[in-house]
C-alpha cells in the first residue's frame, strides 16, 4: 500500500478519475495532469486550493463534516463512496476498532449446514472463506485451494472459467475489499491480501488503484461449474450478528430451473452434511 494517507489516496484517485466536462468545467488545450486539477476540486467544493492540497497530502487531520460533504459533492461521489470518505476522514483515535473474528461460531456452522441444497459460506473482511457447507465445497471444488474469493478470481486459472462475467467479478471483489478497508484501514489481513494480489496480478493492482467502493449486493451471478455446467444464481450476503466483520453468503437457484437441477446434482455428490472451517492464508 502507498505510504500516503488512506484519505489522500482516495481523494487523488477519485479526482484523477473525473474529466472537466463531468463536473461542468471547460477544458482548454492540453492538460498536464490526469483528471481534474486540485484547484478545480477546491473551486467546486468552495474552499481554498491550499486547504484541499493539505487534505490530499495528509497534512489536514481533522476536516469538518461540512468540508467532507463539500468534497464528496465536488467529486460526484455516490452515497456508498461518500460514506467511505467519511470513515477515512475520521481521526484514527476516534475509530472504533473491533478485532476481526476469524473463527466461525458453532451456531453459524449449524445454520450453514441447514442449507442442504444451497452453497453457503462465511466470509471475513479480506474475502477469506472462513467456513462453508458441503455444497459450497462442491461448488468451489475446482479451485486449489478455495480459500479467498479475491485470490480465486485473480490468481487461480480456474477463476476465468468459473466466473463467466469475469470482469464484473473482478471489479466487485476489489470494490468490496475497498469497502472493508474503509472500515478498518489498519487491518493486517486486508493489507496482506492486497499486497500479495498486487504483486501477482497487474489487473488487481490497477483496479485497487481506482479506489472504487461497493459492498456486496444481491445481483445475480453467472458461474460455470466443471461438472454440472452453467449456473445462474441469486445470492444473499448477511452480516453475522456478534461477528460484524463476517458475512454469511448464500447462493440460491430459482425453483424448477436448470440451476436448481444442477444444485441437486451437486448435493448428490456431497459426502458429508456438515459445514467445515477453512484455514485462511
Amino acid at each position: 500500500m502507498s505510504s500516503s494517507t488512506p484519505l489522500g489516496e482516495f481523494l487523488r484517485a477519485r479526482r484523477e478519475g473525473l474529466k472537466p466536462q463531468d463536473v461542468g468545467l471547460p477544458e482548454y488545450g492540453r492538460r498536464r495532469v490526469k483528471g481534474l486539477r486540485r484547484e478545480e476540486v477546491a473551486l467546486l467544493a468552495g474552499m481554498s486550493s491550499d486547504y484541499y492540497v493539505r487534505l490530499e497530502q495528509g497534512r489536514e487531520s481533522s476536516p469538518s463534516p461540512q468540508v467532507i460533504e463539500a468534497v464528496a459533492r465536488a467529486l460526484l461521489l455516490d452515497e456508498e463512496a461518500s460514506d467511505h470518505l467519511r470513515r477515512l476522514a475520521q481521526p484514527r483515535e476516534l475509530r472504533i476498532r473491533r478485532p476481526a473474528q476469524e473463527q466461525v461460531s458453532p451456531q453459524l456452522l449449524q445454520l450453514m449446514d441447514g442449507f442442504a441444497h444451497s452453497p453457503a459460506f462465511a466470509l471475513g473482511p479480506a474475502l477469506d472463506i472462513l467456513a462453508g457447507n458441503t455444497m459450497a465445497g462442491a461448488l468451489h471444488e475446482a479451485f486449489s485451494p478455495a480459500d479467498n474469493l479475491a485470490r480465486m478470481v485473480f490468481c487461480d486459472p480456474v477463476g476465468r472459467e468459473f466466473y463467466q462475467e469475469w470482469e464484473r467479478a473482478a471489479h466487485s471483489c476489489v470494490a468490496e475489499l475497498r469497502a472493508a478497508y474503509g472500515h478498518d484501514p489498519d487491518n493486517a489481513r486486508i493489507a496482506e491480501v492486497v499486497a500479495a494480489l498486487s504483486a501477482q496480478s497487474p489487473e488487481f493492482a490497477d483496479l485497487w488503484g481506482r479506489h472504487d467502493v461497493k459492498s456486496k449486493t444481491q445481483e445475480g451471478k453467472h458461474l460455470r461449474h466443471p461438472r454440472v455446467g452453467d449456473l445462474h444464481i441469486q445470492f444473499s450476503a448477511l452480516t453475522v450478528n456478534g461477528a460484524p466483520h463476517q458475512q454469511l453468503v448464500v447462493y440460491q437457484a430459482e425453483p424448477a430451473s436448470p440451476t436448481a437441477t444442477a444444485f441437486q446434482r451437486l448435493a448428490e455428490r456431497t459426502a458429508t452434511p456438515q459445514a467445515h472451517e477453512v484455514t485462511a492464508g
